[in-house]
């Protein structure tokens, strides 16, 4: 598992915007700012619908007051899928990212199998990333729900 002070792993997430489909590298997404960057078992699943997306919404103005650059919300799902979860959330502060095959999940070995409930998927947690460079990790143990929250990495920005 990626521990605090190591560097991101060259990866890439997909994003859909009224663009298209956007391909982003770490240089693209990390190089030159401060992140924080959250990732979620699966859009539209209950915790991650009725918490822990909805905090990061109502907290996104101090943390970015914080000197935070962008937040981000990561989850091995399609790029397709991500985009009607931040639109059916009025989530316009956060870039919602596709992790549609878990590669960068599993480079940060944070990938977890739920078997028969959707495979392959995220383990909840949270980072600050500034300059592609882990300076915050809160990984959440088992079904807990409370070092990943918003309010916990506004608390230790």
């Amino acid at each position: 598992m990626i521990e605090q002070g190591q560097k991101l792993p060259d990866i890439t997430l997909t994003q859909l915007t009224n663009d298209g489909m956007q391909t982003l590298t770490n240089k693209d997404l990390f190089d030159g700012k401060k992140v924080v960057l959250f990732a979620v078992p699966g859009a539209f699943t209950p915790t991650c619908s009725n918490a822990h997306l909805p905090e990061f919404i109502t907290f996104a103005d101090k943390i970015k007051a914080k000197g935070v650059d962008a937040i981000y919300c990561v989850s091995v799902n399609d790029a397709f899928v991500m985009k009607a979860w931040g639109e059916s959330q009025n989530a316009q502060e956060i870039s919602l990212l596709a992790d549609g095959d878990a590669s960068f999940t599993k480079a940060l070995g944070l990938d977890k199998n739920t078997a028969g409930f959707g495979g392959i998927r995220s383990c909840r947690y949270a980072m600050v990333v500034d300059n592609s460079l882990v300076k915050g990790l809160y990984v959440e143990q088992g079904k807990d729900f409370s070092v990943s929250r918003a309010e916990n990495i506004l608390a230790n920005l």
